[in-house]
């Protein structure tokens, strides 16, 4: 069996979403002919834990491991954070009074520390992976960024022992919606692309989240590149067979909700909804697990649906799932952004294998406007286009009254994990012969 290395700074008992593309294909590769060896953070400053990941690890998996210095224990100190705080994400997620030292942190991360916070861990991974290719074969490379640290890192090792490197992207570098939020200055912009190129030149394969942002990344010198989705994982809905839908009308969100996601116009909908029917303001409930920023708090008070409304805070994985599985409604806003059209969430193919009805809201051109309708799995708006949102909202609010479920019946099984994987796995034989 042919050996990947692959490089990740996200690795359980690591929560969020960042850790579950590269730990997926850890899990499935063995079952295409590929043995995964994992290089990670020893000491990593996760945003939050969730053991539940660890079910997924593979036994035996080889998991090499070399500590990390990282720059936000000083942070929280100097911001007034607790030790023990979670590490928000202060470019999407803002409190209500903005900090100074925020805003002077995202400046230091964007031009000190490139391509990103987790940089003093490249020289040191460098140094000892080189010891270990030194004794070990291995057959590729693999990494996923961001952050791309971890790019770096392979692009580096892959130049000095001449192995195939196969780049994952869940977000482009310099073409991704935050980078200009980042307030760099001239030297610090052509460091970063002086890097990505590096990048495009030095892989023999790049794959990245969605076709728009293959277009982009091919349009700035990226070749032989190619889309892997990021899917859904048929073993974590197994808990949920035997799944009862709530007996309240729940329009459910799971993830970060950003100040650039904010869905004014819906709750405005809503709010008006519950004045026209009696009935609604009992039924409705908005679920959301996650990080949220303090605009939306204050919009759904605005519309009164604070009452309605249970903000669960950042849960486990199977948690957000049963809030998904159980939901009348799923609500799935994009990025207001330049290069939303390409941003697909891996939510998506969450609610799309939970077959409840999707609300979209966002550019109606966008790869999942087009995946939400090649598979009738939901309604797509654009963020303010109140009489349909309304009219859509009004149409499943009824057939909820009615006990009408219309779950969605196309086959998805193309966005499965394991056909991604299966992807990833003949992209590395390609490179390897």
């Amino acid at each position: 069996m042919k050996k990947v290395l692959i490089i990740t700074y996200y690795w359980p008992p690591s929560g969020g979403i960042g850790v579950q593309r590269c730990l997926k294909f850890a899990k499935y590769l063995r079952a295409f002919g590929w043995e995964s060896v994992i290089y990670t953070a020893k000491n990593a400053q996760y945003p939050f834990l969730d053991k539940s990941n660890l079910k997924d690890v593979p036994k035996n998996i080889t998991v090499l491991k070399h500590k990390i210095i990282e720059p936000f224990n000083l942070f929280k100190i100097l911001s007034g954070r607790k030790k023990n705080d979670p590490i928000s994400n202060v470019i999407h997620i803002r409190e209500k009074k903005s900090k100074i030292i925020d805003n002077i942190a995202i400046w230091i991360r964007g031009n000190f520390f490139i391509p990103d916070a987790r940089s003093l861990w490249i020289k040191p991974s460098i140094k000892y992976l080189t010891k270990y290719l030194k004794k070990n074969h291995i057959d590729a490379i693999l990494t996923d960024g961001p952050p791309h640290t971890n790019t770096v890192i392979a692009c580096k090792l892959s130049k000095k022992f001449n192995i195939p490197w196969l780049a994952d992207f869940q977000d482009p570098w310099t073409q991704v919606d935050y980078y200009k939020l980042f307030k760099l200055s001239k030297w610090a912009d052509k460091k970063h692309r002086k890097l990505e190129q590096e990048v495009f030149k030095t892989a023999k394969k790049i794959t990245i989240a969605s076709p728009s942002w293959k277009k982009d990344i091919e349009k700035i010198g990226a070749k032989n590149a190619d889309v892997i989705f990021w899917g859904y994982d048929e073993d974590d809905y197994k808990p949920f067979v035997n799944q009862t839908l709530d007996k309240k009308f729940t329009i459910a969100h799971t993830g970060l909700l950003g100040f650039d996601r904010n869905p004014d116009v819906l709750f405005d909908v809503l709010k008006d909804i519950k004045k026209e029917i009696p009935q609604f303001a009992e039924d409705i409930r908005i679920n959301l697990a996650g990080m949220i920023d303090y605009s939306v708090i204050e919009c759904i008070k605005q519309n009164g649906l604070e009452e309605n409304t249970n903000n669960f805070g950042t849960i486990s994985r199977n948690n957000a799932l049963g809030l998904v599985m159980k939901a009348q409604l799923l609500l799935l806003p994009i990025n207001k952004a330049d290069n939303a059209k390409g941003r697909i969430p891996a939510k998506l193919f969450e609610y799309l294998r939970s077959q409840r009805p999707i609300l979209y809201l966002g550019p109606l051109n966008s790869d999942v406007a087009n995946i939400i309708n090649y598979t009738s799995s939901g309604k797509c708006f654009e963020y303010n286009d109140y009489e349909n949102i309304k009219s859509f909202v009004k149409y499943r609010y009824k057939r909820f009254q009615e006990f009408k479920t219309d779950n969605s019946e196309f086959d998805i099984s193309e966005y499965s994990v394991k056909k991604q994987t299966e992807k990833i796995a003949h992209y590395l034989d390609e490179i390897t012969n």
